[in-house]
């Protein structure tokens, strides 16, 4: 059987694999690792601690330009930029790394450089301690932001463990329209799958709008890969970034740069290679892209209008109200149950022991704690099955009862996990709003059932889910001590 063609990712990442850790993760070879004054000196602090040297100094490169200040004068206008810049110029220099030093040719935003230089090449992997490191992807580099302890173990052993993204390809299709530019593109898409569209992915651009732009069009719209979710986006590169790199200090010469062209163009992803996720957009339908609120998704056309926050129908505020509903019966209203049961304090420690033990093994397949996990999936559902009823009947005498209770019988055996099922369904037909519906996680978006059968939660229902929950603990709190009045009185 003929093998599928390869991405330019997997491409890339085979070429720099020193050694296979697991099934998806691969320890890396790090081709340049870029410092700037906000973390360089204190990994590089912090690998002398250790009593270990800098693995790779020739590969590495470093720049102030994170806490300097943009004044004339530089990093001496601002306190901590002046002992951050300090204590770099002193562990790059005790490291033989080349240091691009204030008003020094070569000094700049750190993202810039790389491509000015010529330092970010095709089919490099990149890294930097900062997530918008997958800007070099622009020119067809491997490049991803890393954490602190990411960046000691690149400088001690210039080499990464990595797990390996999923690919997804989006194509955007036709010709720029008057007045659109790159980070147009990258916010409409922002904007159509959302500001977790990306994450899990490493995210190649392509189409004849891509391949239109400018390498600096390229750079803009890899470096907005993070505000798509993504932590790697690359272009392909073609004779627009052989041209942009040819003469650059840093990029080959000679008979050396004819090699390294010939190599280059082996990087594109073949034409029967196969993406986890291809995403399509058509340009000439895009205008002008402006935000509007705390996220990138928020994003619309210069010709929209900025809708009332109150009255967007978040996901996160559905999943919110849901968590709120769960929390609130398996942490309270099922252990004052289980409290009266018993009666005291071991019905509600035996509650929650099965509560915790069902949510941390309940979903255990393998075969050395399978048969446990479903052991506690079981042993929960029965002793839930009461409290999950009353907690239900609760919420609706609490709020809209026939709702609450219509929802209950039609709705509940829809959601994957019926249990959970019977407490959202009844809580959003007391609330009379809509719960489930799709909502993003990584890699993708979870498609879930609608519950409910009111509006779509604004603003204000989560103050409404909160009354709820009281009062139902209102309720229960008065039929208790109902009982414990009879009780007495019976005796």
């Amino acid at each position: 059987m003929e093998k599928p063609g390869r991405t330019m990712l997997a491409k890339i990442w085979e070429q720099h694999v020193v050694t296979r850790i697991s099934e998806d993760t691969d320890l890396l070879h790090i081709d340049r690792h870029l410092l700037h004054d906000l973390g360089g000196s204190r990994g590089l602090l912090d690998l002398k601690g250790r009593g270990l040297k800098v693995h790779s100094p020739e590969l590495t490169f470093a720049t102030p330009d994170h806490a300097i200040s943009t004044a004339q004068g530089r990093a001496g206008t601002s306190k901590i930029g002046l002992e951050l810049l300090a204590s770099l110029r002193v562990e790059t220099s005790a490291s033989g790394i080349q240091l691009f030093d204030v008003d020094q040719p070569g000094q700049g935003i750190v993202h810039v450089i790389g491509p000015e230089l010529g330092l970010s090449l095709p089919g490099c992997t990149i890294v930097c301690g900062d997530s918008h490191t997958c800007t070099h992807g622009g020119l067809g580099a491997l490049a991803f932001g890393i954490g602190s302890s990411e960046l000691t173990h690149v400088l001690a052993t210039q080499a990464l463990m990595q797990r390996r993204p999923r690919t997804m390809r989006v194509r955007f299709e036709g010709k720029l329209p008057l007045g659109v530019t790159a980070k147009d593109l990258i916010l409409a898409l922002i904007g159509r799958v959302g500001a977790a569209g990306g994450t899990g992915y490493a995210v190649e651009y392509a189409g004849s709008a891509i391949r239109g732009l400018s390498i600096e069009g390229r750079l803009t719209v890899c470096n907005l890969s993070i505000e798509l979710g993504a932590k790697m986006g690359m272009v392909a590169p073609d004779e627009k970034t052989f041209e942009f790199l040819r003469g650059r200090p840093y990029a080959p010469q000679g008979e050396m740069w004819d090699r390294a062209v010939s190599a280059w163009r082996q990087l594109p992803s073949d034409p029967d290679a196969i993406f986890d996720k291809e995403v399509v957009i058509d340009v000439e339908k895009i205008i002008p892209q402006v935000t509007w609120g705390i996220s990138p998704e928020h994003v619309i056309g210069i010709d929209g209008y900025i809708p009332d926050p109150q009255m967007v129908d978040d996901p996160a505020r559905r999943a919110a109200i849901e968590t709120a509903f769960v929390r609130a019966h398996r942490d309270l209203l099922a252990v004052i149950a289980w409290f009266v049961v018993l009666p005291g304090p071991a019905g509600a420690v035996l509650y929650k022991l099965s509560s915790v033990l069902a949510e941390k093994w309940g979903r255990r397949t393998d075969e050395e704690f399978g048969a446990f996990g479903r052991f506690s999936a079981k042993a929960f559902y029965v002793l839930d099955w009461v409290p999950l009823r009353l907690t239900a009947i609760g919420f609706a005498i609490a709020g809209d009862f026939e709702d609450a209770m219509a929802c209950w019988r039609a709705q509940a055996q829809t959601w994957p996990d019926q249990s959970t099922g019977v407490i959202l369904a009844s809580g959003a037909g007391a609330l009379d709003v809509r719960l489930g519906g799709p909502l993003s996680k990584e890699g993708g978006v979870n498609f879930r059932s609608e519950l409910g059968t009111g509006d779509d939660p604004d603003g204000n229902y989560m103050q409404s889910a909160a009354g709820l929950i009281w009062r139902t603990l209102v309720i229960w709190m008065i039929v208790l001590l109902l009982l414990t009045i009879a009780r007495w009185v019976g005796t």
